[in-house]
């Protein structure tokens, strides 16, 4: 699950031990364009467009035409309680108006995103189950969790809301789904084995197939530009301690965000291994248009558990580099299929508050 409300709650707040010393990152000097919302070290960022002014609006992801873009939000000016999915055109922004929300309004929805012909999206929600947004809880046992609602399943939608197919319909969790930018392959999280595994299936809910297979929560994969490769993040505990504690809160519908790091594979599952070894919570990953990095976020480097940042890094596993430099959060970082722009989640520029935020920089390598 990728909720970003409980993210800032659940990882900003919480006090994460890292006994690793601090990895070196790669330094850029380039000129960038002077920007009130880019801090000065952000090299990569040409320009930046704020486009949400309040609530808490996460995982935006790009039509395949670039024309439009699908996120979710809580903001309650917008009539909703908990996650619903909005549509919007690439140029506009929401201050003082509200973009058109394509998810039911019932239930919690989580994880969006378009299919290749630009007129349908996917997306997960718990809507056939309760109609009513299910319960947050934040902690267990005074530990930070998230929560793995089995009553998720995913749905095709068109752009005006309406449901017109249902993917999946096991029993327990389905989430989390994302479409390989070749348009044959859905990827995604599911609960189905009683481990939390990934799945690829066709993008019509056929051909389903498990590619990941040990203990630990795999979840919020991407395809590469190629389709040939997936990255996601994994919890993977490794002691008698850690296994029991994790599989004491799966049993439970819950999961402890706070220690994960990020895994590549080929589309199949073959050919797995660990990508970054760095500690605390590195996660929300997405491949750089060439195929040969990997953007994500991260709070190795931080002493409270924040601030995250948005890093990048080869996909040997080398030259990791900090791209953002804020004292809050960033994360959630998508690029446009051209490569031009990349939209991502952040704090900066809330006037000290809660408030996450979307913001769509021009990237330049």
């Amino acid at each position: 699950m990728r909720i970003v409300y409980l993210i800032v709650f659940a990882l900003l707040m919480v006090s994460c031990k890292n006994d690793k010393k601090p990895t070196e990152t790669k330094s850029v000097e380039r000129i960038v364009t002077k920007d009130s919302l880019i801090y000065p070290e952000e090299v990569h960022f040409k320009s930046i467009k704020q486009i949400t002014f309040g609530g808490d609006n996460a995982e935006a992801y790009w039509s395949f035409d670039d024309k439009q873009l699908v996120f979710q939000s809580n903001y309650k000016e917008w009539g909703v309680n908990c996650d619903q999915m909005f549509l919007m055109n690439a140029d506009e922004t929401f201050n003082g108006t509200k973009p058109p929300m394509i998810s039911t309004g019932k239930g919690r929805t989580t994880c969006s995103y378009f299919l290749p012909d630009n007129k349908h999206i996917i997306y997960a929600s718990t809507h056939l189950v309760d109609e009513n947004c299910p319960e947050v809880p934040l902690r267990k046992n005074g530990k930070y969790i998230w929560p793995v609602y089995d009553s998720f399943d995913i749905f095709v939608a068109d752009l005006e809301g309406n449901i017109v197919k249902q993917l999946t319909n096991e029993k327990g969790y389905d989430a989390e789904p994302t479409v390989s930018p070749k348009g044959d392959k859905i990827v995604f999280t599911s609960t189905r084995s009683g481990d939390l595994e990934l799945y690829t299936m066709n993008i019509d809910g056929s051909d389903v197939k498990q590619i990941t297979d040990e203990l630990g929560y795999d979840g919020g994969a991407f395809f590469s530009p190629d389709g040939t490769k997936i990255i996601f993040r994994s919890s993977r505990p490794k002691t008698p301690e850690a296994i029991k504690a994790y599989k004491d809160l799966l049993a439970e519908g819950l999961v402890e965000p706070t220690e994960m790091e990020l895994y590549i594979c080929n589309a199949d599952g073959s050919e797995l291994r660990q990508l970054t070894d760095l500690g605390n919570a590195n996660w929300s990953p997405f491949f750089h248009p060439s195929g040969k990095k990997i953007l994500f976020s991260s709070n190795f480097e931080a002493e409270r558990g924040f601030p995250f940042n948005l890093y990048m890094i080869d996909i040997d596993g080398k030259n990791l580099e900090r791209v953002t430099h804020g004292e809050t959060f960033d994360a959630f970082p998508v690029f446009s299929n051209d490569g031009k722009k990349l939209i991502f989640s952040s704090n900066r520029n809330n006037g000290g508050g809660r408030d996450t935020n979307l913001f769509i920089a021009e990237w330049q390598d």
